[in-house]
């Protein structure tokens, strides 16, 4: 059983091979290539390869359906970073701030129907219980984006609606990533359902690890300034949170607070957050919803020195400080 590390190199040596975009035209193709030679954990197709393997010798199959997630993944990135008019990413400029918006909707386009075509390349036994979970995955990475955006003008979030956007916008695929690697590395159904709702319930806690660190990280481990979310007046469980626990006063000042433009807001803000241990309540989140994760792992009917990789993983991600 190989490493994330290891697969994960081995993969992005596969990405690299030329012909997976015509050269012509360029100024299709280029915004492509230059997303996907940015760099990126490639934690996606990682986990359709890793699990893949946990039935035998990594297939040239998985490849291709691990190619397909990441090239799936990155148009989702590009149109995200549109909406978002998000200027950077992976610290270079965005697609659309480089190429222009017209290039980042016509590369983002490509891209998914490339990603498509990749799938669609993987042997005929397996394709139809393939495509059923890439499609199904498809539509609710898109319902998830949307209900972000309706996050945004929405006056108030709950938890529930929150933990239901953030399965659609991000776990989903994770969790799909990990039963196409199953499916094609001849998983039985019970095998294959296992290893998606422990790539699920990993997704939840790796977003929510992401909503805590932006706030609670340090900056010179995670490499940015916190209270990003706060400055945004971000609708991240931590606020959401905050707002059901505030009493009469704490919720005036937190109103207050979110009309500011300043440092002492982010201060001040996460000084309320402290007070109302929603820092000790996102972790017990955390920790609820990678118990869950490995729990399923658990439960998978293979040798537990398989499953050592993705424990060994799923542990780095979830304790991660950046």
């Amino acid at each position: 059983m190989h490493q994330f590390q290891e697969i994960s190199t081995r993969f992005e040596a596969y990405l690299k091979q030329p012909g997976i975009f015509p050269e012509q035209p360029a100024n299709l193709y280029d915004p492509c290539r230059y997303l996907l030679e940015a760099g990126g954990k490639r934690v996606r197709p990682a986990l359709c390869l890793m699990a893949n393997e946990l039935f035998g010798t990594i297939t040239e199959d998985a490849f291709k359906a691990a190619a397909a997630i990441e090239l799936f993944h990155n148009f989702t990135l590009i149109h995200d970073d549109i909406m978002d008019k998000a200027p950077l990413r992976r610290g270079k400029p965005t697609v659309h701030a480089k190429y222009g918006l017209t290039a980042g909707i016509l590369s983002g386009d490509v891209m998914s129907i490339f990603s498509f075509d990749c799938l669609s390349r993987v042997n005929p036994v397996f394709l139809p219980r393939v495509l059923s979970v890439y499609n199904k995955t498809a539509v609710e990475v898109c319902e998830g984006q949307q209900w972000d955006m309706d996050f945004e003008v929405q006056e108030t979030v709950s938890i529930e609606q929150y933990l239901h956007m953030i399965t659609l916008k991000t776990s989903v695929l994770l969790a799909a990533s990990m039963q196409i690697g199953a499916i094609l590395g001849g998983a039985t159904e019970a095998q294959a359902a296992l290893l998606y709702e422990f790539g699920k319930n990993l997704g939840i806690a790796f977003q929510l690890q992401d909503d805590y660190l932006d706030t609670f990280g340090e900056e010179a481990k995670t490499g940015k300034q916190p209270g990003g979310d706060i400055r945004a007046n971000k609708k991240t469980f931590l606020m959401i949170k905050c707002r059901e626990l505030a009493g009469a006063a704490a919720t005036q000042l937190l109103g207050e607070l979110l009309l500011r433009d300043d440092e002492e807001k982010v201060e001040q803000v996460t000084g309320l957050l402290r007070d109302l241990e929603v820092d000790a309540i996102s972790r017990s989140m955390i920790h609820e919803f990678s118990d869950k994760a490995f729990g399923n792992l658990e439960q998978l009917d293979i040798e537990p020195a398989k499953k050592q990789p993705l424990m060994a993983l799923a542990a780095y991600l979830l304790n991660r400080q950046n």
